[in-house]
């Protein structure tokens, strides 16, 4: 068999598995960025970059939208309603719509300020292996004190706007491998006092605009400077992580549904605990 056709094989197989981990741990509060750095360096692959880890989630946030799709219409729906009659209050699908617009609003300007400014990113201590250790033991703290002391019966509308600016704010924070941005989203809600299914429905709705945003654009970049050979295992890698996406979504929101979080608390932690010893020891 020729070394090209080989290399072609080989990288198609490893994009559909980044797919695959990219779609399990985005929904899941561990991480796709952070597994997307860990796990093929476990494996001896090198690291698949920023560019290529936000393209696999446009995968994710197709999945969102699929999952979500007889929601989404009615948000859409209630578009003309939210300018023209301002009938937020009264109205479910609208004061949705706001509250995806407005938490969406500080990360997509993070992103964009270090996209623009921030050149050394990929390659800054926030990406690397001690960083992600230390951040994720962090806010697995963080999310066993909100599940223990704040998880509450909330429902969505019982939410109010600064329950979402809140969210919003913390969202931000997923820039860094390691925070997890359906985890710190949900640790953010958790905190305001929301039962966990709805925090859980509203991490993933939020999620929409900055997950699709940041695969779009890193999916165009990569269009451009890929040769046509190159870039089909990344369209893979995508159809991957929509299915297992999909799986994952709907795991979560039945699990939720009947147990807490701390499952994850204990994951993050050991999962921090083992960068730590595989680096040190």
């Amino acid at each position: 068999m020729p070394e090209e056709l080989k290399h072609f094989i080989f990288n198609c197989i490893q994009s559909f598995l980044l797919g695959v981990i990219q779609g399990i741990t985005e929904f899941l509060p561990i991480s796709s960025t952070a597994h997307l750095k860990v796990i093929p360096y476990f494996l001896g692959w090198s690291d698949p970059g920023v560019s290529i880890s936000a393209s696999l989630q446009l995968g994710s946030a197709i999945a969102i939208v699929f999952y979500f799709r007889n929601d989404l219409v009615l948000i859409i729906n209630s578009f003309p309603g939210l300018i023209i009659k301002r009938n937020l209050i009264n109205d479910d699908n609208s004061r949705l719509l706001t509250y995806i617009i407005v938490a969406s609003i500080p990360i997509l300007v993070v992103g964009l300020v270090i996209k623009l400014f921030w050149n050394d990113f990929s390659t800054s201590f926030f990406r690397g292996f001690n960083s992600i250790a230390i951040v994720s033991i962090v806010m697995a703290i963080f999310l066993a004190i909100a599940e223990k002391y704040f998880s509450g019966k909330k429902l969505f509308k019982d939410i109010k706007l600064r329950d979402i600016i809140l969210l919003g704010l913390s969202q931000t924070l997923a820039i860094f491998p390691g925070v997890s941005r359906s985890g710190v989203t949900l640790t953010s809600a958790l905190f305001s006092g929301i039962e966990r299914k709805t925090a859980a429905r509203l991490s993933f709705l939020v999620g929409i605009p900055a997950i699709s945003i940041s695969g779009f654009v890193e999916l165009f970049s990569l269009f451009y400077t890929s040769s046509l050979i190159d870039f089909f295992p990344i369209i893979i890698g995508i159809i991957s992580s929509f299915f297992s996406s999909i799986i994952a979504i709907d795991f979560l929101l039945k699990f939720l549904a009947k147990y807490n979080t701390l499952i994850f608390v204990y994951y993050r932690l050991a999962f921090g605990v083992v960068i730590f010893t595989t680096l040190y020891f």
